[in-house]
């Protein structure tokens, strides 16, 4: 089992991804999640072929169509912490942590 943590930024919600996959191809994805807007996701079913959802176009894939459903923030990384998951517990990836890193710098004129 794959498990992704997100913590989605400001909006302070986390959610927890389990994938498993028996046969390195299809894969069952798990959500537990503190946002209001995906806690209905965790009911939807998401057995997936990992070949087909991660490497399709960015946005084209089925858990990214899912997504649109539930999530409103286009710059929610739920989904891509998804396809991170179905990529390591299909053996597509090695598990290695993303980030996204957010700064403001005033412009300050000296």
């Amino acid at each position: 089992m794959t498990t992704v943590t997100v913590d989605a930024g400001i909006c302070g919600f986390k959610t927890v991804i389990r994938v498993t996959s028996g046969d390195s191809q299809h894969a069952t994805v798990e959500l537990r999640t503190s946002c209001p807007n995906i806690k209905p996701m965790e009911s939807v079913p998401l057995e997936v072929d990992a070949y087909v959802e991660c490497f399709a176009g960015i946005g084209e894939s089925s858990i990214y169509e899912t997504a649109r459903t539930f999530c409103k923030h286009p710059g929610c990384p739920l989904p891509s912490g998804i396809i991170k998951g179905i990529e390591v517990a299909c053996g597509l990836a090695l598990p290695k942590d993303a980030l996204i890193r957010v700064s403001k710098e005033d412009n300050v004129e000296s």
